[in-house]
């Protein structure tokens, strides 16, 4: 009895480990200072996606690191194109709401690619329960 219910217990991981597999992988960035991370951030991301093109892709920011999607960020001609090559890509870029409220800012100073969540380090706990693999640039 014990070896029929071990062999069953392997015979659902292999499927599960099959399963997730099959799904592609799933990374989150946690940027929170896009003058220090965005840009580099953004180039790994696209090494990433050339290199695994099937892996789901989120960037969470908050604190200081939403800057980078903002429409006046000093380097905003060299990363407005990539986060829009990288949204027209499938990733999802979120802005921590906590963050615009703290240092009153509003949703129409952002990108149009921006995406909004309640909390940022919330959505980062949140998509790491889901199987996200964490990256901090």
């Amino acid at each position: 009895m014990t070896t029929r219910l071990l062999k069953g217990m392997c015979a659902l991981l292999l499927l599960t480990a099959t399963a997730i597999a099959a799904a592609g992988d799933k990374v989150v960035y946690h940027i929170n200072d896009a003058k220090g991370q965005a840009l580099s951030a953004l180039r790994n991301i696209r090494n990433h996606l050339d290199t695994a093109p099937d892996t789901t892709i989120a960037v969470v920011s908050h604190a200081e690191g939403v800057d980078f999607l903002m429409n006046d960020y000093p380097q905003a001609d060299q990363v407005a194109p990539l986060v829009s090559a990288l949204a027209s890509r499938g990733v999802k870029f979120d802005v921590c709401e906590i963050t615009l409220k703290n240092r009153k800012l509003s949703k129409d100073q952002f990108m149009l690619e921006a995406e909004f969540v309640p909390s940022g380090v919330v959505e980062l706990a949140k998509l790491q329960q889901q199987g996200y693999a964490y990256i901090k640039p």
